[in-house]
C-alpha cells in the first residue's frame, strides 16, 4: 500500500529533524564527553550565558526540568569553575547564575561548531528558506508557551553586549 503523500512528508520531516539534530549535536557531544558532561550541561551553559545573573528559578522555567535534575547539572559546572552562583541582593533566597571566564570559553567552544553548521546551512539555503525554517520551528513550540519562548529567543540580550 502506498503511503499518503501527506504522511510521507510528515515522516520525512520527522526523520530530517532527527538526523539534523544528530548532526547539530555531534560536535559538542564529543567535547562534553571528555568531561563526562551531557547535553543538559550544554543547555544550562548556553542559557546562563544568554542571561548572565539570571536566577535558578528562571533557568528551571527555560529548561523545563525539575529542581533536582538541574541541581545535578549545576553542581559539577560550579565545582569545575564554569558557573558562579551568587545570592540575590534583594532576595537572599534567590540564587543568581553567571558563567565564569572559563565557562564562557567552554560554552563558546561547544557552540562554535553549531554556529558554523547553521551559518553554512543558512547561507546555502537562502533567506526565504531561513525564514521558512524559523517559522516552522517556532510553530512546533507548544502554543501555550510559544510567545514566552519567542520573547526569550528574540529579545534576550546577547551575552557579548
Amino acid at each position: 500500500a502506498d503511503e499518503d503523500p501527506t504522511e510521507t512528508m510528515l515522516r520525512e520531516g520527522a526523520e530530517l529533524m532527527f538526523f539534523g539534530y544528530r548532526s547539530f549535536t555531534q560536535d559538542p557531544d564529543k567535547i562534553l564527553a571528555e568531561r563526562d558532561y551531557g547535553r543538559a550541561h550544554h543547555r544550562a551553559l548556553h542559557f546562563i550565558g544568554r542571561q548572565p545573573g539570571g536566577s535558578v528559578a528562571g533557568l528551571l522555567e527555560i529548561l523545563g526540568v525539575t529542581k533536582q535534575s538541574l541541581a545535578r547539572v549545576l553542581k559539577p559546572l560550579v565545582e569545575d569553575g564554569f558557573v558562579e552562583s551568587a545570592t540575590g541582593a534583594q532576595d537572599r533566597r534567590q540564587r543568581l547564575l553567571t558563567l565564569t571566564a572559563e565557562g564562557r570559553a567552554f560554552e563558546s567552544a561547544l557552540s562554535e561548531a553549531q554556529r558554523a553548521r547553521l551559518s553554512r546551512a543558512f547561507r546555502d539555503a537562502g533567506p526565504e528558506a531561513v525564514a521558512g525554517f524559523r517559522t516552522v520551528t517556532a510553530l512546533m513550540i507548544d502554543e501555550a508557551e510559544r510567545d514566552d519562548i519567542l520573547r526569550t529567543v528574540y529579545d534576550a540580550p546577547d551575552a557579548a553586549e
